[in-house]
């Protein structure tokens, strides 16, 4: 017969991780999270940007449609049924006619100092809801902006 052979066991016990391993993994998740998280706010600022630009590019639609049918601008952005139309930040677009701004109403300038439109002004106060007639107020310089006519759109710092 031969002898039964025992098996030799550990103290030690091998369940669970060590302190070190925990660290470790720790620190790759926040080295992953510090690098996707200013990537997707990045991603989300175009998104947003993209849709102003988007939803600005129809207005102007409506309004030069309007222009053909009644040989005019229409006064406010309510002649053509968008009167409570909102940017993604829940502003109001903002929209006047260059041959009749409101008495109240500073007439938008780039940095020199010159109109940015001739034939009318179509812009969204940007995610800070606040604007001023020249771009380069501080309060300006997050507005999304039509300029040149509709040859440009975009950041009005970027103007």
């Amino acid at each position: 017969m031969q002898p039964i052979l025992k098996k030799q066991t550990s103290t030690k016990s091998s369940h669970g991780f060590t302190l070190l391993e925990l660290m470790i993994v720790i620190a790759i998740i926040g080295t992953l999270a510090a690098i996707a998280i200013p990537q997707f706010t990045a991603y989300r600022e175009r998104t947003v940007k993209s849709t102003v630009i988007v939803e600005m590019r129809n207005i102007e639609k409506e309004i030069i449609l309007y222009l053909t049918g009644n040989g005019t601008y229409p006064a406010t952005l309510s002649d053509i049924g968008l009167g409570g139309f909102e940017d993604p930040w829940g502003n109001p677009y903002v929209y006047y006619p260059m041959d009749n701004v409101p008495p109240k109403v500073k007439i938008r300038k780039d940095k020199s100092l010159h109109p940015v439109n001739t034939d009318f002004d179509l812009y969204s106060m940007g995610k800070d809801g606040q604007s001023k007639a020249p771009f380069t107020a501080k309060a300006s310089r997050d507005d999304l902006v039509r300029c040149s006519n509709g040859a440009f759109w975009g950041y009005a710092e970027d103007y």
